[in-house]
């Protein structure tokens, strides 16, 4: 790791990946209505409502950028946003409360997985539709260019798929002409819902096509979080001197299905196999230890994160549901009285 970076730093990193993973296991084991590894009962019936885009193997990527981010940056993330949100300090038993669809979630309970926003922490949201957070990002960061708040900046979060859809051109495109103060992350996860990405994308990805918008791209091993850490540490300081948009292009690998119930048969075996061998929490343990971290310490760092997230199970499943009357709550009326 930079011998720059302050005592703790590498704990704190690895605190974030535990406390996204724990998150994920015990959500995913929810949504299937079976017992967490925690110990938590689910009864047999799924208490996660929806879809649930599991981020399992990509954690180093939010782990090192939103470590260098403030409470007054933005964030914009995607349908598989939950370690975005928690990296940059959501309320994790919040968030497990709008996974079970309860009042007390950030949406009362009527975003789910993929809708999770919490405007305090900057979070403005995850997103179901591929692509739709770029141009949001990018209308973030063009409000913040043009109210002047300081060298507050925006990060955007996307998956390989979202580069071969038209708002990535438009919003890279808005970025540069503009000179905005964003920061793109492409989470390169090598797979777009049940399809490879390599053979439908032309050229050589999402790092050539922001070179040649004048938008200077760094790529980066994605399931190394010292490295995430030390190249998002370059581009967001950038990025706030006023330097213009900058792209960090993270190879990762998504380790389950699309969704949690998906088995992802349609992926060769082997390559799984390889992919779990370079899981980052593994990595970033044997790195701490090797620069003398203890085992207890992390082992303290993984019990907490786990017991974090037995609670906020414990929560959710004990919350309100909704009121029904919240239905007619939140949507855009036209003045016709028509919710009346």
């Amino acid at each position: 790791m930079d011998p720059s970076n302050p005592p703790g730093a590498g704990e704190a990193l690895y605190r974030v990946m535990v406390r996204i993973r724990a998150f994920e296991n015990a959500a995913e084991t929810a949504s299937q209505g079976g017992v967490s590894a925690y110990g938590q009962q689910a009864g047999g019936a799924a208490k996660v409502r929806g879809p649930l885009h599991l981020s399992t193997g990509q954690e180093a990527v939010p782990a090192g950028v939103c470590a260098h981010l403030r409470a007054s940056d933005y964030l914009t993330s995607t349908h598989r946003g939950h370690g975005h949100t928690l990296a940059k300090g959501a309320d994790l038993t919040r968030m497990m409360c709008e996974l079970f669809g309860k009042a007390t979630g950030f949406n009362g309970g009527k975003g789910g997985s993929m809708h999770i926003a919490d405007f305090s922490v900057g979070m403005l949201g995850a997103n179901g539709v591929v692509a739709a957070g770029l141009p949001i990002a990018v209308g973030a960061a063009h409000a913040q260019k043009l109210l002047k708040r300081s060298d507050d900046i925006t990060v955007c979060f996307f998956g390989d798929g979202a580069i071969n859809r038209g708002p990535f051109l438009e919003a890279l495109n808005w970025a540069r002409v503009y000179d905005l103060p964003v920061l793109f992350v492409c989470e390169d996860n090598r797979w777009s819902a049940t399809t490879a990405s390599g053979p439908m994308t032309a050229g050589d990805g999402a790092s050539a096509r922001a070179a040649s918008m004048d938008i200077a791209a760094t790529q980066v091993d994605g399931n190394d979080v010292f490295a995430v850490h030390a190249a998002a540490a370059r581009l967001v300081a950038e990025v706030r001197s006023g330097a213009g948009p900058r792209l960090l292009h993270a190879l990762t690998y998504r380790v389950k299905g699309h969704v949690s119930v998906d088995l992802a048969a349609y992926r060769d075996p082997a390559e799984l196999a390889a992919a779990l061998e370079t899981d980052p929490i593994a990595r970033a343990r044997g790195h701490l230890l090797d620069t003398g971290v203890a085992a207890a310490t992390l082992d303290a760092i993984e019990n907490a994160a786990r017991d974090e997230v037995d609670t906020a199970l414990a929560v959710a499943d004990a919350a309100p549901w909704p009121e029904a009357s919240a239905a007619f709550t939140d949507v855009q009326t036209t003045g016709a009285d028509q919710w009346l």
